[in-house]
């Protein structure tokens, strides 16, 4: 991340599957989402608008999971 630092959290309810999930991360005003399970593989990057858009999608189910 260019010399930055970044705090990754797990979503609370993580702890089903093992504790395997998505973790999220905040640097500059921009969101970032990994996979748990192979961090090092890269991750997206959200802006705050589009990742609250997604989040009201997920919870009213019109994204499969």
């Amino acid at each position: 991340m260019d010399g930055m630092s970044v705090t990754w959290r797990k979503a609370s309810r993580s702890t089903a599957n093992g504790g395997n999930c998505v973790e999220v991360g905040r640097i500059a005003n921009k969101i970032l989402v990994r996979d748990s399970k192979a961090p090092g593989a890269g991750h997206l990057t959200l802006s705050p608008e589009v990742f609250r858009e997604f989040l009201a999608d997920l919870k009213e189910g019109r994204v499969g999971v």
